[in-house]
């Protein structure tokens, strides 16, 4: 599924609410959704996070490396 198709299952208040836990607004969630707008890596993360993985970082952003990021271990702190 795509975000367009997902967010049309929403009512405003779900898309509202939607789009604040994801940290933007729903307009800037539909200007992604149609395309006219790349969402940037947080956001896509975000999105990812709040749709339960319904929506993908790779289907958003097959311009990052995804897998990469996904395999790699937390930073260390420094001690």
């Amino acid at each position: 599924m795509n975000l367009h198709d997902y967010i049309k299952l929403f009512d405003k208040h779900t898309l509202d609410c939607f789009a604040a836990n994801c940290g933007t607004t729903a307009g800037q969630l539909k200007q992604v959704a149609y395309g006219y707008r790349r969402p940037g890596a947080a956001l896509a993360i975000s999105i990812e996070r709040e749709s339960s993985r319904v929506i993908s970082c790779e289907d958003m952003r097959p311009d990052i490396d995804w897998a990469y990021l996904r395999s790699t271990e937390p930073a260390k702190s420094a001690a």
